[in-house]
């Protein structure tokens, strides 16, 4: 291959002319990518005698400068750049993007006009081989890499007056985003422009490798602020000289450091810890501890703290990571984790009788008001379900339902268990210390069942708690201030109990402000219809059997007096169908003592209403009565025996009777 000279350029127009016309020739002195580009240019049926006068539309143009005014914006300085060392000598740049668009253009006025009027070298022409043949731009596009192109080797007859000099650019990931030119006179031919624009390209590709990572960092760090904003921890970030870097909202709300300008400066400017000296010396998880603030040592606070280490990439000890959560949040966590949880609404309570429906209401006017709750009742009336529908009706709702059976614990654990204790507070005691059920229900209810049994020395702690609405836990020297709702209950006289002084007389004040009575099964009277039918219900489901109760079953039901109540009910139900063979229970299946005890009472009078419904049989069409006041009441009880005018026992005999299903009518 011949140098770029007169002689060469001779050559290249002799081999030109032979091209085009497809005429025979040794092209062997051509450099091999040129004569490659030409059979492209060819094949593209690019006219070799006059330059394509085509350029984007306005709109077009815009928008594609507008999709690379990035790429526009960090090139041009270079290109300024460039310039100004050629600047006057006839040369100008060309921005190209990675179709072959001139997006932009800097150079000698004359030479940009000249190039306008023979080339159509303006900005919203396209540079690529389909469009201009060989070229410095787009032939450079197709070889992926910096090229020269000397006159006669360019495709276009009218582009061979210039010399061009191009090289494209990549993006950090290795992709062609454009390509930089340099074009003047094919006369003015200088090798060094090449390396000239090979120059601004590393430069601009760095500049460009530079900025991507910029954003990556920023990206990432953008990332981490979110994901320290979103904690529900309070979040602060330490150098090694303990110095605050970061912290999130959470952390400048917990400690009121609002309108302080603490980046830069000690944490313990503004916090310290009870234990300052080994603090910060080790990593821990969720260890509780007092913190106190700078401008109020006196008062301190409870936080669970977890401490990490920061490490550089030699394993040297770089920052610190400290998160505090309120010991509220953990309590809450651990007593979803550990069961504390109130089922039960005030639609769960199932009856509808008079004594029923007086509990209900007096249970919706306890729940809307903030007063401590005495809940009375024999056992297994339900008074738990009663304190559980209290709580999830009141403002107390969102927060933790705690239980603790008053009469089930050892003597000497009732106000450790209340009220928590100290590390070192007692023999024995957890050496972190833990919190009682008082701080585990801080936010809610705190539910004491069997409150009479409280021994005497605890009701004078207990009587406190409820005067201040503070917890000192055992051992422990500073009050925690709570937001609780009490709910007692007991199945005690406790007027007798404070009659014998076995109960304080200012504790059950204090506890009575309202009072619920939870009425014995035997006072509900048809309830036990609805309570077997929920009950029945449960194991239908579990089961998968459709168990019915013979008539003759609610005959005994009605005439037993029920000392256990409704928990004695359930446990009744249950044994029949864990012992019955077919899917009926019948007075066979129920316990001797509830049999014997029906046996010996007075036989019960035939009642008035059911004398006045006997009518109701087969033969007078009642039957499809039933059925039809169970079809428009959706298979409910209550409302069905509203439309007959019948009492819910009565109908309930007379489905037995009629061999009616009433699931067959509920939706």
């Amino acid at each position: 291959m011949l140098n770029n000279n007169v002689e060469y350029n001779e050559l290249l127009l002799e081999a030109w002319e032979k091209f085009i016309n497809n005429e025979e020739h040794d092209y062997s002195f051509m450099r091999p990518e040129i004569l490659e580009s030409w059979k492209r240019s060819r094949s593209y049926l690019v006219d070799p005698y006059h330059p394509k006068k085509v350029i984007l539309p306005p709109k077009d143009l815009e928008k594609r400068i507008q999709d690379n005014r990035f790429f526009i914006e960090v090139t041009k300085p270079y290109m300024e750049k460039l310039y100004s060392v050629v600047k006057g000598s006839g040369y100008y740049l060309l921005l190209i993007d990675k179709d072959g668009y001139i997006i932009d253009l800097i150079g000698d006025p004359e030479a940009i006009e000249h190039g306008k009027e023979h080339s159509m070298l303006v900005v919203g022409s396209n540079r690529s081989e389909q469009y201009a043949g060989t070229n410095a731009i787009g032939t450079g596009l197709v070889l992926k890499k910096p090229i020269q192109m000397w006159g006669g080797e360019h495709y276009v007859k009218p582009h061979k007056q210039y010399s061009c000099s191009s090289a494209p650019i990549l993006d950090p990931e290795g992709n062609i985003i454009g390509a930089l030119n340099i074009t003047g006179s094919s006369t003015d031919y200088h090798t060094h422009t090449l390396g000239m624009i090979i120059s601004a390209v590393d430069g601009i590709s760095n500049e460009l490798k530079r900025i991507n990572a910029y954003k990556e960092i920023e990206r990432v760090s953008n990332q981490r602020n979110l994901i320290i904003e979103t904690m529900p921890s309070g979040l602060i970030l330490l150098n090694k000289e303990n110095e605050i870097t970061q912290l999130n909202s959470k952390a400048v709300k917990m400690f009121n450091l609002k309108n302080k300008d603490v980046i830069g400066k000690s944490l313990f400017d503004f916090i310290l810890f009870e234990d300052m000296k080994t603090v910060l010396d080790k990593e821990i998880y969720n260890k509780e501890k007092n913190v106190f603030l700078v401008e109020s040592p006196s008062n301190p606070s409870k936080y669970n703290v977890s401490i990490d280490f920061v490490y550089d990439k030699n394993g040297v000890r770089d920052g610190t990571v400290i998160r505090f959560n309120e010991t509220r949040r953990i309590n809450r966590l651990v007593n979803t984790i550990g069961g504390y949880k109130a089922n039960y609404t005030i639609s769960s309570i199932i009856g509808s009788s008079p004594a029923t429906m007086n509990m209900i209401r007096d249970t919706e006017k306890a729940a809307k008001s903030s007063s401590n709750i005495l809940i009375l009742g024999e056992s297994g009336t339900g008074k738990e379900l009663i304190a559980q529908a209290i709580h999830n009706g009141s403002r107390y709702s969102s927060g933790p339902f705690v239980a603790i059976n008053c009469g089930a614990l050892p003597k000497g654990l009732v106000e450790s268990e209340l009220f928590g204790y100290e590390r070192g507070a007692f023999t024995g005691a957890h050496k972190d210390g833990h919190p009682g059920k008082f701080e585990l229900a801080d936010g809610g209810t705190l539910f004491l069942d069997e409150i009479g049994e409280m021994p005497l020395d605890v009701q004078v702690s207990l009587l406190r708690v409820l005067e201040t609405r503070e917890v000192v836990r055992i051992g422990g020297k500073y009050a925690k201030p709570i937001d609780i709702r009490i709910v007692a209950a007991t199945n005690a006289d406790l007027l007798k109990a404070v009659e014998n002084r076995t109960f304080r007389n200012d504790l059950f004040y204090r506890l009575n402000v309202f009072a619920i009575h939870v009425p014995p099964l035997r006072k509900r009277g048809e309830d036990v219809y609805e309570l077997t039918e929920y009950f029945l219900q449960r194991f239908r489901d579990s089961k998968k059997i459709n168990f019915t109760v013979d008539p003759e079953v609610y005959k005994v039901f009605m005439k037993y007096s029920w000392p256990g109540n409704i928990r004695e009910l359930e446990n009744t139900i249950e044994r029949a169908i864990n012992i019955t063979e077919g899917s009926e229970i019948r007075v066979e299946h129920l316990p001797n003592h509830i049999l014997d005890a029906v046996s010996s009472a007075q036989p019960e009078e035939k009642d008035e209403e059911e004398e006045q419904t006997s009518k109701l049989d087969i033969e007078s069409s009642n039957y499809r009565l039933i059925v039809s006041s169970l079809q428009q009441s959706g298979g409910n009880i209550k409302r069905a025996a509203e439309i007959l005018g019948i009492s819910r026992r009565t109908l309930y005999r007379k489905m037995d009777k009629f061999n009616i299903d009433l699931n067959e009518f509920r939706n």
